[in-house]
């Protein structure tokens, strides 16, 4: 039996933007200066909508899906051409499992601002989600071409899990490769890297970046040190593999990974 293919992405979807950009004021006259826009020049509507959206954010970073979505629905109440707020509420859905409700969501986001990075990416990963891997790796593409774009690194990593979900390996070891040169200190990339090399076969590789995540306690779990522990037994290194093993019995006795490492189920 083929070891189970595992992932260790927790940050693949964008932080959300909440700030509004007020409308353009109009031109000053020649002979006076133009005074600097602050928050008193924002539409009370676009206000109203903008403080609902940092509520919502809130509660979902929290996992208060039901009152996130109640908070997206009153900004949208106040400014139904808040792009970002339907971006959110398609975050929400998906998480609330409600597939056709998440699309037209992050549909209409991306009809109200048609270059948002953000919602391209968080489009794109739940395509992904939804195994549509041809149009996710579009929208991937074009996320990343936006100009000015800062995410690239995520949505690489994004991208390369994707990839792997399609069983496209080569590929998905390629762009994750690409993800760790832009960001190497990221844990995310580096175990999902290793995740595919050792599903390639490439052990040595393997080991290097999971190496590189165990030496921080403050970022190794079960998953990465079992992870460890299969790659130094693909290896031969009997040892190795029983170090990380008793790190993860005495650091996550109750973990899925601890009674794999009990039974000495290395391939399940």
């Amino acid at each position: 039996m083929r070891p189970r293919l595992q992932f260790f992405v927790l940050a693949l979807l964008s932080g959300l933007l909440v700030a509004c950009v007020a409308p353009p004021k109009e031109a000053a006259p020649a002979n006076e200066t133009k005074d600097r826009i602050t928050a008193s020049d924002e539409p009370d509507v676009q206000r109203r909508a903008r403080a609902r959206m940092e509520l919502a954010s809130a509660y979902f970073s929290r996992g208060q899906m039901t009152t996130a979505l109640d908070q997206v629905k009153l900004a949208i109440a106040a400014d139904p051409t808040y792009g970002q707020a339907f971006n959110l509420r398609g975050l929400i859905y998906a998480n609330l499992g409600e597939q056709v409700l998440a699309e037209e969501s992050f549909r209409r986001s991306l009809q109200l601002n048609p270059r948002d990075a953000d919602a391209m990416h968080n489009y794109a990963w739940y395509l992904c989600q939804q195994r549509r891997y041809p149009e996710a790796t579009t929208l991937f593409r074009q996320t990343m071409a936006q100009p000015q774009y800062r995410g690239v690194a995520r949505t690489l990593l994004a991208q390369g899990v994707c990839q792997a979900f399609a069983g496209d390996l080569e590929a998905a070891a390629d762009t994750l490769q690409r993800a760790y040169e832009l960001e190497p200190t990221n844990p995310f990339t580096a175990t999902n890297l290793a995740e595919v090399l050792y599903r390639r076969g490439e052990f040595q590789r393997a080991r290097f970046f999971m190496r590189r995540v165990n030496a921080m306690p403050e970022v190794s779990n079960a998953q990465t040190l079992w992870l460890a522990a299969r790659i130094e037994q693909q290896l031969g290194n009997q040892p190795g593999a029983q170090d990380f093993g008793t790190q993860l019995r005495n650091r996550f006795p109750d973990s899925r990974e601890a009674q794999l490492f009990a039974r000495g189920a290395y391939d399940e």
